[in-house]
């Protein structure tokens, strides 16, 4: 992947719209990149309505369901380990398959921001803007950082990760 985007539920369709063109019109499209889509969806209404799909553009898609919270609260789902787990693999299982990854959520600055913060330093790159311009969950960025790290160790051990 050459690039992480993070974008709001419009944001993200609006990108994805950019991809779009009525038949016998593809030389009027805007964007001709291929992206994966991380698509993190409130989990007390489940979801916001909109579903990405696999296309000739669109190399992967993972809905997720979580909140936008860093503790337990009832009624809610809180980041876990297992999702940081797929996001992970995903991240692996596309990043050579797709020009861009595409992580949105409602708004597009606490979790997809983690998400897309942790997404940059994965594939190499700098992520600093992404804490200098808003503010992650800190709770899905360090779970992710912790999984990632553990699956690393495990795998220079030659273990498989819990």
């Amino acid at each position: 992947m050459k690039k992480v985007i993070v974008r709001s539920v419009y944001g993200a369709f609006e990108y994805a719209m950019m991809h779009y063109y009525p038949f016998g019109k593809r030389d009027a499209l805007e964007h001709t990149d291929t992206y994966a889509v991380i698509s993190i969806q409130d989990s007390h209404t489940g979801g916001f309505g909109v579903q990405f799909t696999e296309n000739e553009f669109c190399k992967g898609v993972l809905t997720l369901l979580f909140d936008d919270i860093v503790t337990e609260v009832e009624g809610a789902v809180l980041f876990s380990e297992a999702h940081a787990n797929q996001i992970i693999d995903f991240i692996l299982r596309t990043a050579r398959k797709a020009d861009t990854l595409l992580v949105h959520c409602y708004a597009g600055q606490s979790r997809s921001r983690a998400v897309g913060a942790f997404a940059t330093e994965m594939l190499g790159g700098d992520a600093s803007a992404y804490f200098e311009e808003g503010a992650p969950n800190m709770h899905i960025y360090d779970t992710l950082d912790y999984v990632w790290v553990r699956r690393q160790l495990a795998a220079i051990a030659g273990e498989q990760p819990d």
